[in-house]
């Protein structure tokens, strides 16, 4: 590797060349020049990895060189170095972008560390994050084969995402390549304990039921409900646990997050089952049964989501809750987010405020579809950068902003969200079946029995019964479900494609997350 190159700017030079010789034997090549102005005329004829700066020099101080230096090379790292402590200086240096900040008299040791720490840092975190991994490793296997429960099973996802994060970090294929393969074993493990305790989690009487979207709104949200306090609950749509991480920071500037839980979305994880069981309070089952005329099938024509508000002032009644001044909001295009941006405190009179952004879902589906967005969002890392730089430049964001302003509680949450799919299924069924990839529902539906989990009776699985002798199965680990015709066509189109409806990790187990402002 080619030695790194140092720059030490310092009107004391010939005292710290006992310290130049250090980093020397550290192998670490060191120009001293100083004054300023050498510097400057230096670093435009040659290339610095960093810059050690003296504040405190006759001529022109550290910080009026490091913003010349900043103008010739902006990416340069430069190190101040510095016997005036005082706060004001640290501001204004940390406000200039300085690489880090050192006060005289410094050590070998500092200034060997703080250099490891700009130019190493990437190789040391790296190595550091896989060992740590490999510790960790055998008490993940540990926990997938010591038969867990629905609580459990939400802190080993939760595990599994942080090292998803951390390995971004790792430059080891190797190791990146046994998580995945871990991920992938604990998806098939989920799936199985999917399938056996799914129908019993729906029984009313059970006692081992984890919370699910019909339960969202009453356990999650309307227990924050305070006299003068207004409660928004925003629910992003099809938005995944590794995807809230990604935004958390830019929320965290803003709120105090109070409680980073999960609960389990029903099945389908898909929007016109999940999300009408949030707003409701039901199953798909009871819905269509109690209020039949708002209710549709996946083949039926028209909206399948359009009565959201009306299922949701049905459920407040019936938590004899109608008292409570509401606002509802779908935000589905840009214009009506930044309308709402705009007119969000004529919403905080209200008790609760629900506020519905499609985008993320939107995504997944555009994504599919258009050759860019496959090249933009083609991995989970890529899907979770793009999640990011939406939200970060979106009404959405702007709109929490201005709320985290005011006494204000937030409820944070989704109704499913989505997988990586790469392994396609044949099924074969009538006209009247379905063509979701992660779900079909029909009559005389022929499948493999192993690749998927089957409901002969919807009922038993919170689901309306679409047509007589239907039946309802879904995909489970990364599998899609395609039809015979044009198999081999239909499966190259959609592989790597991100699609909900089944049962996965990354579908099922979903954020919902607490927040308070943190207010002027």
């Amino acid at each position: 590797m080619a030695e790194i190159q140092v720059l030490w700017v310092d009107d004391e030079i010939e005292s710290l060349q006992a310290q130049v010789i250090f980093l020397q034997q550290k192998g670490y090549s060191v120009t001293a020049v100083s004054n300023g102005f050498d510097a400057i005329e230096l670093v435009k004829r040659q290339f610095f990895d960093v810059v050690l700066m003296d504040e405190s020099m006759p001529g022109i101080s550290g910080l009026q060189t490091m913003q010349q230096l900043k103008e010739i090379n902006k990416l340069l790292p430069v190190v101040l170095i510095t016997r005036n402590d005082t706060e004001r200086l640290m501001d204004e240096a940390i406000g200039s972008q300085i690489a880090d900040y050192l006060i005289k008299p410094v050590n070998p040791q500092q200034v060997l560390l703080s250099l490891k720490k700009i130019i190493d840092n990437r190789r040391l975190v790296a190595e550091t994050t896989t060992s740590h991994y490999q510790q960790q490793m055998n008490q993940l296997f540990a926990q997938l084969h010591n038969n867990p429960d629905h609580q459990t099973w939400m802190d080993i996802y939760r595990k599994l995402v942080y090292w998803e994060l951390e390995m971004e970090k790792s430059d080891s294929p190797e190791m990146q390549e046994i998580f995945y393969a871990q991920k992938q074993e604990a998806n098939v493990a989920f799936g199985k304990f999917v399938s056996r305790e799914y129908s019993e989690w729906l029984n009313p009487r059970s006692l081992s039921a984890p919370v699910m979207s019909h339960h969202l709104l009453s356990i999650k949200v309307l227990p924050h409900l305070q006299t003068g306090k207004p409660l928004f609950c925003v629910l992003i749509d099809n938005l995944r646990l590794d995807q809230w991480k990604a935004i958390e920071p830019l929320l965290a500037e803003s709120f105090r997050i109070v409680e980073e839980d999960s609960f389990y979305s029903i099945l389908p994880t898909a929007t016109q089952y999940a999300r009408n069981a949030i707003f409701a309070g039901l199953l798909p089952v009871n819905i269509q049964q109690q209020f039949p005329e708002y209710w549709k099938n996946d083949e039926e024509e028209g909206g399948k989501n359009l009565h959201e508000l009306f299922f949701l002032q049905a459920q407040l009644k019936r938590l004899k809750k109608e008292h409570l001044s509401v606002s509802y909001h779908k935000i589905t295009h840009h214009q009506e987010g930044v309308q709402l941006a705009a007119q969000v405190h004529n919403l905080l009179h209200n008790d609760l405020n629900i506020i519905v952004y499609n985008f993320v879902d939107t995504l997944s589906h555009a994504r599919t579809e258009i050759e860019l967005l496959k090249e933009l969002a083609g991995d989970e890392t890529s899907y979770r950068s793009l999640t990011r730089s939406w939200f970060e430049h979106s009404p959405l964001h702007q709109t929490l902003k201005k709320l985290s302003e005011k006494n204000i509680t937030l409820v944070l949450a989704t109704d499913h969200g989505s997988v990586r799919v790469k392994t396609p299924h044949k099924v074969i069924g009538d006209k009247q079946t379905t063509a979701n990839l992660r779900y079909k529902h029909g009559r005389n539906l022929q499948y493999e029995a192993k690749e998927v989990l089957a409901f002969r009776e919807p009922a038993v699985a919170g689901l309306p019964t679409p047509t007589v002798n239907s039946s309802y199965i879904f995909a489970r680990e990364d599998g899609f479900l395609c039809y015979p015709n044009h198999f081999h066509q239909y499966a190259q189109f959609y592989k790597n494609s991100f699609q909900h409806g089944g049962i996965s990790l990354e579908e099922m187990i979903i954020p919902v997350i607490r927040m308070e402002s943190r207010g002027k």
